[in-house]
This record gives C-alpha cells, structure tokens and sequence, in this order.
C-alpha cells in the first residue's frame, strides 16, 4: 500500500493554507471549517486498527486504499475527532457466542487504546465533552470510544458488570443491537423477538444512564427505540442513521419518532447509508466478510483485498446515492428535528460515502454547500459538534455512580 511521508502531509497543508487542492482530490477548507470543532458520531475505522504494516498516522491514498479514515486524511479534510467504534456482527445467543463476542469486543477496545497511545502527540482520548473542547483548544484531534452492538456483553448480570467495564475503559456511547436481534432488544432489520425491549434491555437502560453512557439508538427497531424514549432517563442518540421519509427503509427512522427524539433532547447523526438501494450482491457481501477480517491479512492481501473493493465501486457503487440527495437528506433531518438536535455521523469504514464524500478529507464540502445556502456558523457549530456534545453532556449529568 502507498504511503506518504512525514514531508507529503506538509505539502498537503501548503496546498490548503493556498487554497488549492490537495493531492488526492481534497477540497480547499475555508476558515469556517478550520475553525469548527467537526465530530463524527460514528467511524468503524478501528476495524483497520490491527492491520500488519497499516500506518494510521499516515495520509493513504483513496485510489488503491479502502480506509476512509486516517490521520492525514482528517487533517486534511479538518475532521477534528469522533466516536471510534468497538463493533461485534451478531452471533449465537449461547455462552459460547457471547465469551468469543466479548473476546473480539475487549482486543478491538485494546487495538485502538494501542493505536492511539501511538500517535499521542497528535490525538488526544476523550471521556467527557470538557475534555474534547480542551483537546481542541491545545490542537489535538479528539478520540472518543463507542460500542456497536452490545452483544458481546453477555446475559444476565453479568453483562451489567461487563457494562460498568466497558464504560471504566472509555466507552461513553453504545448501541444496544445491530442488523439482528440480541438479548437487548429488536433489531429494525429482523423480525420482532422481543417486540422492543428484552427485560435485559430494560436492565440495560438504566444502567447505560446510572454509568452517565449515550445510549444509541441506531439500528434499533421502532419498538425499541419508542420504549427507550419512554425509559431512559437521558437523550436518545441515533449515531448514524437517515430518515425514513428520504429512503423507505427500516434502518432509517421515520419524522415522528425524529421529532419525539428531538423533543427528548435528543440528537440525530446524519448517515450517507440507505439514502438509496443497496447493492449488495454475493461478490460485495463477500468482500465485506474479508474487510471486516482485514486484519488478519498479511500487506500483500491487504492490498488486494483494497484493488477488489474499489473495483467493485467503479462498476456497481455500494450506494448511488448523490452528493445532492445527501445534502438534502440532511436539511430534512435539520427541517423536522431542528438545527439543535441533528449531527454527524457518515459511517466511514462501515459502508458508508457516497461520490464526492468517499472519505474524510471530502468533509469540507458539507460545510462549504451549507454556507452557499445561507447556514449561520452557529448553526453549523452545532450541527458539527455543539448538539452531539451536548447530548453527552446531559448523559454525563445525569450518572449516578
């Protein structure tokens, strides 16, 4: 894989500091972007954490590389941080589908502590959002940990336990299922188990509040995410997610539950995911098997396993959705919410970007056509961070350890 030196990324700064592009493809940042605190909700990046040979302080190039996130590529694009997610796909219900859940969860926390530690001098671990803001103001990235998927916690008590773990390890967000259901709750793109919330799920809920956690309700059904508005004593966070009325689909959410969200104080992170259909044949389901097992390839297959997923995209996209059709996704979201209660989350290296927004460094572009349609660098600080800090926050407030 190609890499670029310490000498590259500073010539990828002079080609922005005089506003021209990049090498790659990256836009020109104007100052309100540089100047905005920009957090991302959701980055499956960590995926590419345990990676041999795989350099995350490097810029790679988007031509022959499948991340979507590296360090270089947020500097670039002047992405300031986010949630780096801890993901575990849904297995068996068994104790022997929940210790090897929770093995993989515990070494991909690990990976990216490690990860981190490595590049302390340009990324800085986040628990609170006085802690982001500070990172920020000493201009340091911001690195927060989630959990997709609370699968791997386990029944019973004992995942209340494995819960509090989690949260001493940094986990301030997480999700309470995925693409199936688990021993939480119904997932919006299974068939009804629980019809909502499992009496663990309710458990959960309360503890996700007495540990000050956001709970994150993407992915879940409308049951569920209807008892968790009812239940939870703090904001509802959708990390990624789109809404219903822009694509019909059951993992987006529809208007009215957006605005019993908002109404909670919630927040809805806008996706670049199920804005369109997906195309996800045998060949791509394949790769998305290897990619999510990325890590256990040598560079060489790395590299390969790379060439065959962007060639795939050249001939059939994952998504054909627009830059056009996202931003309009967005000022819906932003139309029924209101301006306080949407933020970001594109879900970059977990299938998310679409063309003209394929990795981090295109970010600047949101910004740059919200400003040509009239939106206030207030309103973009909340929508860039201000409303998902704020969510947080009243999580924060409302613990009871």
């Amino acid at each position: 894989m190609k890499k670029t030196t310490t000498a590259s990324l500073t010539l990828a700064s002079l080609f922005a500091l005089a506003g021209c592009a990049a090498p790659g493809g990256a836009p020109q940042i104007d100052e309100t972007h540089r100047r905005l605190l920009t957090l991302d909700a959701h980055l499956d990046t960590p995926v590419h954490f345990g990676r041999a040979g795989w350099d995350f302080g490097a810029r790679h190039d988007p031509a022959v590389e499948v991340a979507q996130v590296d360090l270089g590529r947020m500097r670039e694009g002047s992405l300031d941080g986010g949630f780096f997610a801890i993901f575990t796909d849904q297995g068996p219900l068994t104790p022997e589908g929940y210790a090897a859940a929770r093995a993989h969860a515990l070494a991909r926390s690990q990976q990216i502590d490690t990860t981190l530690a490595r590049h302390a001098d340009r990324i800085g671990v986040a628990t609170t959002a006085a802690e982001a803001r500070r990172l920020d103001a000493a201009g340091k990235l911001v690195a927060f940990k989630s959990i997709e998927n609370s699968y791997p916690l386990g029944d019973g008590a004992a995942a209340m336990t494995a819960l509090a773990h989690f949260q001493r390890q940094g986990v301030r967000l997480a999700g309470i299922v995925h693409s199936k259901n688990n021993q939480f709750a119904d997932s919006s793109t299974d068939k009804p188990t629980w019809n909502g919330l499992s009496p663990l799920g309710r458990d959960w809920v309360r503890e996700m509040n007495r540990l000050g956690m956001v709970i994150d309700a993407s992915h879940a059904s409308d049951a569920t995410v209807d008892q968790m508005l009812a239940l939870s004593a703090s904001p509802l966070l959708l990390s990624h997610s789109s809404s219903r009325t822009s694509y019909d689909h059951p993992r987006n959410i529809d208007d009215a539950r957006i605005r019993r969200i908002a109404a909670g104080g919630g927040a809805i992170c806008a996706s670049t995911i199920y804005l369109s259909e997906l195309k996800m044949g045998p060949q791509r389901a394949a790769l998305f098997d290897r990619l999510e097992h990325i890590g256990t390839l040598a560079p060489a297959g790395q590299a390969a396993l790379s060439r065959k997923w962007l060639a795939l995209d050249a001939v059939e996209p994952l998504w054909q959705t627009s830059f056009e059709q996202y931003i309009a996704s967005l000022k819906h979201l932003i139309a029924v919410a209101g301006i306080d209660h949407v933020c970001m989350g594109a879900d970059f290296d977990g299938g998310g970007g679409l063309a003209g927004l394929d990795n981090v460094a295109h970010l600047p572009r949101i910004t740059e056509r919200l400003k040509a349609d009239g939106m206030t660098n207030a309103d973009l600080a909340k929508l860039w961070s201000g409303n998902l800090l704020r969510v947080l926050e009243a999580a924060e407030n409302g613990a009871s350890l």
